[in-house]
């Protein structure tokens, strides 16, 4: 079964009430001092505390989609085994077709009606980085109105480790998108949704890792040109727009500011400003001071010139690490940069948080795309 199966949770909440119960009924027989008395408490509460543990854990996984499966949990990567063995597209594109997922939007099974996802893979010729990514297609794709019409696209990233699979089922992104189309609030995007990691377990941070994983290029350059070679999108970064939280947000601002001419617009939910250097993450920069500080936004913004973008940030003013330097960001930003924000008073570092920020802030970037 796996990690994600509400079927392991349950049986883990089970085994955790049923261990529970046996240590109240057991526990007056395990009340004399002899050794295998004390072994025995010993064992049943390590066994109710492990269960009960594993319990919390499995549902705030369930909920915020950190894991997708155990390979995921212990770091051991799954490659598809369809990498090296697939053609090329027709228009000269690295995107292999995996399938499609249903959505819970009304009339799902009519594409015309409520869109349609695709699950594909990219394969970046240039970065060499192979990665999964689910492509929302509103339903105007498939109408006959827009049949020769190119759209704008949006890349909509996790945090890390994130799965890809959380941003239409935890976060809803093709089904808010699809209720701002019906109240005619936003011009229909394709979603190209996946987790910034792609270089997996490592958090590559979407860095050019000297000697390491070519994450920003994979992004930058061989993303744009696989999925606007197989869809009707624009190539042109007026047409680019990309989103994330967390990690994805910060590699979201990044990319745009450092990558204009791939991305014209950038939101970023809760993300900080410079990458972390952890066990996670490894040496980012090969021991490179100028790439380190060219990875660092606020020293972006002091140092280099503002490129021709539009950003939105977003932090609370309680429950999020980033707000103050959420502030000095919107303070540092120059023109032709453009900035907005949504501040809330409260909101921890999470779904929920996101889930009231996402509407508004697809909205403002489907403002600021062109196709």
């Amino acid at each position: 079964m796996g990690l994600t199966s509400k079927k392991v949770l349950l049986l883990t909440v089970l085994v955790a009430v049923a261990l529970f119960v046996l240590t109240v009924w057991l526990w007056p027989r395990l009340s004399k001092g002899n050794w295998r008395a004390v072994l025995g408490r010993i064992g049943l509460l390590f066994a109710t505390q492990v269960t009960l543990f594993a319990a919390i854990g499995l549902f705030a996984n369930n909920t915020f989609g950190f894991y997708a499966s155990w390979a995921d949990l212990f770091g051991q990567e799954q490659q598809p085994g369809v990498v090296t063995t697939y053609k090329t597209g027709p228009n000269g594109t690295n995107l292999k077709m995996l399938g499609t997922e249903r959505l819970s939007i009304q009339g799902a099974s009519v594409p015309a009606t409520a869109g349609r996802l695709d699950k594909v893979l990219i394969r970046g010729a240039k970065s060499d980085i192979a990665s999964p990514a689910y492509v929302y297609l509103p339903p105007q794709y498939f109408q006959k109105k827009y049949a020769h019409k190119k759209f704008p696209a949006a890349v909509v990233l996790t945090g890390y480790p994130g799965t890809a699979e959380a941003l239409f089922k935890k976060l809803h992104y093709p089904q808010t998108q699809f209720r701002l189309l019906e109240e005619g609030r936003i011009q229909p995007t394709v979603l190209v949704m996946m987790r910034p990691t792609v270089a997996p377990p490592r958090d590559t941070e979407c860095v050019d890792i000297p000697r390491g994983p070519q994450t920003e290029t994979f992004f930058a350059h061989d993303l744009r040109h696989d999925i606007s070679g197989q869809y009707r999108v624009g190539r042109d970064a007026k047409s680019w727009g990309i989103m994330g939280d967390s990690t994805g947000g910060y590699c979201a601002l990044k990319l745009t500011m450092r990558n204009p001419e791939s991305y014209s617009t950038a939101v970023s939910l809760s993300g900080d400003y410079k990458a972390p250097i952890d066990a996670t993450t490894g040496d980012l920069f090969g021991g490179s001071a100028q790439l380190k500080r060219e990875n660092d936004l606020l020293w972006r913004q002091k140092h280099l010139p503002a490129p021709k973008v539009n950003l939105l940030v977003t932090s609370s003013r309680v429950g999020e690490g980033n707000y103050k330097n959420t502030l000095r960001f919107i303070e540092g930003t120059k023109s032709p940069s453009t900035v907005a924000s949504i501040i809330l008073d409260s909101g921890g570092h999470n779904f929920n948080t996101w889930s009231r920020e996402i509407p508004a802030a697809m909205e403002w970037m489907g403002g600021h795309l062109q196709a």
